[in-house]
This record gives structure tokens, sequence and C-alpha cells, in this order.
């Protein structure tokens, strides 16, 4: 007699606890699917799984050192001119003074 889907289902279930397998999801915003599919184009991966654990596996080879450089997350210097410097402070400056007047009140 042929197995019914609910059997078929139990038994994946099963050989998938045996082997320790463990489900993972995350949520992610639409730039890092545009990475994803730049990687999966490069790596000529069709699965995203299979991306992912390519990624993890060779960030893994590359040891603690070179590995942990790979995830400090790229910094952008910000700077300001001094026309926008200088509103911002007279701003700044004039918030606080209307803060120390309706203390007063």
């Amino acid at each position: 007699m042929a197995k019914t889907q609910k059997d078929r289902d139990q038994g994946v279930a099963k050989r998938r606890k045996d082997a320790g397998e463990v489900e993972l999801r995350h949520r992610v915003r639409p730039g890092i699917l545009i990475v994803m599919a730049e990687l999966m184009d490069w790596g000529e991966h069709t699965e995203r799984t299979e991306c992912l654990q390519t990624l993890l596996t060779n960030v893994h080879a590359l040891g603690r050192d070179q590995a942990a450089a790979l995830f400090q997350p790229p910094r952008h210097e910000i700077q300001l001119s001094e026309n926008v410097a200088r509103q911002l402070y007279q701003e700044g400056a004039q918030e606080a003074g209307r803060m120390d007047r309706e203390d007063l009140r």
C-alpha cells in the first residue's frame, strides 16, 4: 500500500530530527535580497540555502581573524559644511533657550 502524504511528512520530520537539522528563519529588507541575488549569481547558485551554506563554510574556513574582519559593518564618515554646522548650532541654542524659558514658568 502506498504511503499517505502524512506518513511521508512524518518520515521526513523524523529523518531531519535524527540528523540534528534546525530550521533558521529571518526577515530581510530589499537591499539584502539584492545582495543575495548578486551572490547567488556570482556563485551560480539556484537556491538561497545553498548559497548561504557555501558562504558560511567559506567564511569559517578563513579562520577567526580574517572572518572577524568581514563582520565589521561599513562605516561612513559624516562631514558637515560650516553652514550646516552653524545652522544646527543656532537651532539647538534656540531650542535650549526655549526650554529654559518654559522651565521658568
